[in-house]
């Protein structure tokens, strides 16, 4: 049992389990129905996406890739998860990890650059078990 982190939309692995969204908004294009199907998530929970401003703060990093823009990123995105109601969820995700297989992820290519990466580590830091 474990935490994946993962890309949206991409095949799902073995023994991965529970898909978890943690993007601001739904795919585009495809119907509700579909989320899981094709590959996208099983479970929504956008209050682990970075606010609308921070996106727009972690796609600059991505296109600049200075580490200056992403560690600014970092700080920012974690500050974010301290509020009350992602830490519970990150703290409950954490838990889950030692009972059950799931899986959180985001939309972005590269995970060294996206908010996946962070949300890694945060698990991390609160015990979850990662894959």
């Amino acid at each position: 049992m474990a935490v994946h982190v993962v890309r949206l939309g991409s095949a799902r692995s073995p023994g991965e389990g529970l898909r978890v969204g943690t993007v601001r908004h739904p795919p585009r294009g495809v119907a509700k129905a579909d989320y899981a199907s094709r590959g996208y998530y099983d479970v929504w929970l956008p209050e682990l996406a970075p606010s609308a401003a921070l996106v727009k703060a972690g796609q600059q990093a991505q296109d600049e890739g200075t580490e200056r823009t992403w560690r600014s990123f970092e700080r920012r995105y974690r500050a974010e998860m301290k509020r009350p109601d992602a830490a519970r969820l990150l703290d409950l995700l954490a838990a889950i990890s030692h009972r059950m297989d799931l899986a959180v992820g985001c939309y972005c290519e590269d995970e060294r650059r996206c908010h996946r990466a962070v949300l890694r580590a945060l698990l991390a830091e609160r015990g979850a078990k990662l894959a």
